[in-house]
């Protein structure tokens, strides 16, 4: 049954005895799903630990791609991009604050939606996470073997994916504090260059006024890519369930992450076209193109920034993604053995093993751009799935963890989001649309073979 008080609170806003049934059900059910977990995430971390996972190694050349598409007017497609955000992320934050357990979106929509598409959700959810692993796994080796051209056979590529994931699998068994603490640690040092890149090329730069009409088709280019620059929430909210006071928490954290995130966004565009100017389209490394015209000592820590920003993404996906696998595992959905928790240090360690070991798989036999275009069309039916759940958690007055945040725009996000997505969906080449389907479809046969067995 539900904690008195949230039943208590339920019946004072007239809810119906039905939802309070449901109500106490959810509650239970993520009472089961999250014991033994520690939490010990704070708001900050929290916050910090979605920059990092949102703000990825794309920053560094996303503005010459946005550039390309649509020139000086690329900021105006962050800001129309943060439109279409901001209506997923008010869902995001009103489910997560109604239910907020581990394995993140998962547990919402299952709440919502029931077991079926509670799984669907969380394998695209895991799916998405672990293939943007490999690709950026992938690209440190790539990384790697530009510096130091040594590194750059496969056997040392191998080499250093194996570390890279052995290493932050190892913190993250340590448990969630130390898996936290590293990201903490890997965010702020990443927004180091960043921060210094805006800081000295925003007196250096010129500024640069948009001239000529705004071409519609390259707009709506500049408006995917940069949409794609704004994922990765979701990976780390799988930490929900090891959240401190998570009904406050986790929206407010969110919130807060994601409009620092569009600051950062629109101040690096500008200042990258006010160095740069109509060379910025062509640049392969814009960041440290533009720190290079004020002094080659800067343009190499840009460089470096690239390689420590890619690094700090993947702790992100390894404290992250393994939840999910944990969450099946805990519900019967996948191998019981998913579900166990260190003895001392209380971490998913075979999820994080598991998850780790498929990502340098992945990471071994694909390629970034390819892996990264998998993943995107998965964020897609994730970012729907969740803003519909956050729709019909309102209406059925679900909140497993106290009041939960309530805001009065919630049904015009959840279609604005819900629109979004499918657009973007449907903007992707046929096959790669026939393979998120694929995915879609070997889900539900996979839940029903596992609840036949079971």
């Amino acid at each position: 049954m539900a904690d008195p008080a949230c039943r208590a609170m339920l019946a004072a806003k007239g809810t119906s005895g039905d939802a309070i049934i449901a109500t106490s059900r959810i509650a239970a059910d993520e009472r089961a799903r999250d014991a033994g977990l520690v939490r010990g995430i704070g708001p900050v971390a929290l916050a910090i630990a979605i920059v990092n996972g949102v703000v990825g190694s794309g920053i560094f050349a996303l503005p010459a791609r946005l550039s390309a598409a649509v020139g000086p007017y690329a900021p105006l497609a962050y800001v129309a991009c943060a439109i279409a955000m901001a209506a997923v992320v008010i869902c995001f934050a009103e489910a997560g604050s109604r239910v907020p357990t581990s394995g993140g979106a998962y547990g919402t929509v299952e709440a919502a939606f029931g077991p079926l598409t509670g799984f669907v959700q969380g394998m695209l959810l895991w799916l998405s996470a672990v293939l943007a692993c490999g690709g950026v796994v992938a690209a440190i080796a790539d990384a790697a073997g530009t510096i130091a051209p040594a590194l750059h056979g496969p056997g040392a590529r191998a080499l250093i994916m194996a570390a890279v994931l052995g290493t932050f699998a190892a913190i993250n068994i340590l448990g969630v504090r130390a898996g936290t603490g590293i990201v903490i640690l890997m965010t702020l040092v990443k927004l180091v260059p960043l921060g210094l890149f805006v800081a000295v090329g925003w007196f250096a730069m010129d500024r640069v006024v948009p001239a000529g009409a705004l071409e519609p088709a390259g707009f709506g280019r500049a408006v995917i890519l940069a949409l794609f620059a704004f994922s990765g929430m979701e990976t780390i909210l799988a930490t929900s369930g090891e959240v401190r006071d998570p009904a406050r928490t986790v929206p407010r954290a969110l919130i807060a992450a994601m409009l620092f995130v569009l600051l950062l966004y629109v101040a690096v565009q500008l200042v990258a076209q006010g160095l740069l100017g109509a060379a910025l389209a062509t640049s392969a490394a814009p960041l440290a193109d533009g720190m290079m015209r004020i002094d080659p000592r800067l343009g190499a820590l840009l460089l470096a920034g690239t390689l420590l920003s890619l690094t700090g993404w993947v702790a992100g996906d390894l404290l992250g993604g393994p939840r999910f696998l944990f969450a099946f595992g805990r519900d019967g959905l996948l191998p019981a053995a998913l579900g166990r928790l260190h003895p001392r240090t209380a971490a998913p360690w075979v999820a994080i093993l598991v998850h780790a070991a498929l990502a340098l798989v992945l990471a071994l036999t694909g390629t970034f751009e390819n892996l990264a275009v998998l993943a995107g069309l998965a964020s897609c039916g994730i970012y729907s799935l969740a803003c519909a759940a956050a729709l019909v958690l309102r209406r059925r007055g679900v909140a497993t963890q106290g009041a939960p945040l309530t805001f009065a725009v919630t049904p015009i996000a959840a279609v604005i989001g819900i629109a979004s997505m499918v657009t973007i969906l449907f903007m992707g080449a046929w096959a790669e649309i026939a393979g998120f389907f694929g995915v879609i479809a070997a889900s539900v046969l996979l839940f029903l073979l596992v609840r036949r067995k079971g």
